[in-house]
Parts: structure tokens; C-alpha cells; sequence
């Protein structure tokens, strides 16, 4: 690439950085009697567009495609507007009278100036009712976690264990070595019979524990 392509690219790339913001206040630096940033606006000369092109003719900072949306963006300022007014003298570059503010010029502006301004305030509304479902949207989940974080926890239901199924043991078929199962209290556990007397038996539960039960506790 050449110092010259070097040089092209560099001036292009430095064109392009700058926004309409920053284009408006580079002009009004370059011509303060026509434009401004703050104050009352002047109406500018009908055609100076191309005046502003030749002027700015091999400017390195501004193209004019940046000038041509830096008039637009000026021009369309509720400041710029509102000095539009009937009788309104307009300026050129350098602040010279160029013309008059007609009627029709004068309601065309106030016609822009308001659809403008209330395109800004049904935005604006539309932003603030957005906001406001947001808020109360966030505001109801918040007292829902509050509710289910204070709310008592219901108790948990207890299981209930199905009744085992029991068949009463015929006594004259007790031996030792039977296998049955013995009712101590609720529960109901697995034994081996070791010894048969006259109303009991003794047993041994799975667990290596002995003892004597009535025949009535014994089932199969």
C-alpha cells in the first residue's frame, strides 16, 4: 500500500468517527454567525447545503455525507424550529441576511415541531407504562417468594405402613426349628422357634435375641 493509499484510508477512517452531534459543534466552531449549539437557533439560508459544501471542500474531518445528515439533524432540532418564525431573517456562512421566514415556511416548521414533540411524549408514555408493568411485575414476585417464605410448611404425611398379612398359627404344628413370625407391640419380626412348653414358646428373632412369647403372638 502507498503513503498516498496510507494517508486516503487514514483521512476516510477519521471522516467517519465523527457523529452528527460532534459535526454540528465542529460548525458551529467553523461558522459561529450561522451555526450554534445552545441559544437561540438562526435560520439558515435556503440552499446552503452546497454553499457548506464548497466551503468544507478537502476538509480531512467532515464528508458530505456527515454534512448532509448534520444539516438534517439541525434543521430538524426542536431549537431550530422554534426560531422558524414568520418574518424570521435567514443567514448564510457567515451571518449575512439571506432571505425571510415566509407563512408557509413558518407553519411548516411549528406543523414539525409539534408532531415532534409529541412523538417524544407518546414515546416517553409508552416508556414510563413499560416501566411501570416491570416495576409492578417484579414488586408481585417479590410478595409471592415473601409468601411462600413465611407461609408454615405443611406437615409432612407420615407413610402408613400397610398391615402385614397374618394368619394365626396352628399350635400343634409348633416345633422346634419352626420358622414364624412373632407380634411384639405393633411390629412384627421373623423367629425360629427353640423350645415349645405348655402355653409358650421360646424364639429366636433374626436379630440373635431369645425370648418366650405366648402361642397367641406366633403367626405364619
Amino acid at each position: 500500500m502507498s503513503e498516498q493509499q496510507i494517508e486516503e484510508q487514514v483521512t476516510q477512517t477519521t471522516k467517519t468517527t465523527m457523529s452528527v452531534k460532534q459535526t454540528i459543534a465542529y460548525l458551529a466552531e467553523k461558522f459561529p454567525l450561522c451555526f450554534s449549539i445552545e441559544g437561540e437557533a438562526k435560520p439558515l439560508k435556503v440552499g446552503l447545503f452546497q454553499d457548506l459544501a464548497l466551503a468544507l471542500e478537502g476538509d480531512e474531518k467532515v464528508s458530505k455525507t456527515m454534512l448532509r445528515q448534520a444539516m438534517r439533524g439541525y434543521t430538524m432540532g426542536w431549537r431550530y424550529l422554534n426560531a422558524c418564525k414568520e418574518g424570521a431573517e435567514r443567514v448564510d456562512l457567515e451571518g449575512n441576511p439571506a432571505g425571510v421566514i415566509d407563512a408557509d415556511q413558518a407553519l411548516h416548521a411549528a406543523q414539525t415541531l409539534a408532531e415532534s414533540k409529541k412523538m417524544v411524549a407518546e414515546r416517553k408514555a409508552q416508556q414510563r407504562k413499560a416501566e411501570r408493568k416491570e416495576f409492578f411485575k417484579k414488586k408481585a414476585l417479590e410478595e409471592r417468594k415473601n409468601d411462600n417464605a413465611t407461609a408454615p410448611k405443611k406437615p409432612r404425611a407420615e407413610k402408613v405402613k400397610k398391615p402385614e398379612n397374618l394368619t394365626a398359627i396352628d399350635t400343634t404344628e409348633i416345633t422346634k426349628g419352626t420358622k414364624v413370625k412373632v407380634k411384639i407391640g405393633s411390629t412384627v419380626q421373623a423367629a425360629t422357634v427353640l423350645a415349645v412348653e405348655k402355653q409358650e414358646a421360646r424364639v429366636q428373632l433374626t436379630s440373635g435375641l431369645t425370648l418366650n412369647v405366648t402361642f397367641n403372638t406366633l403367626f405364619v
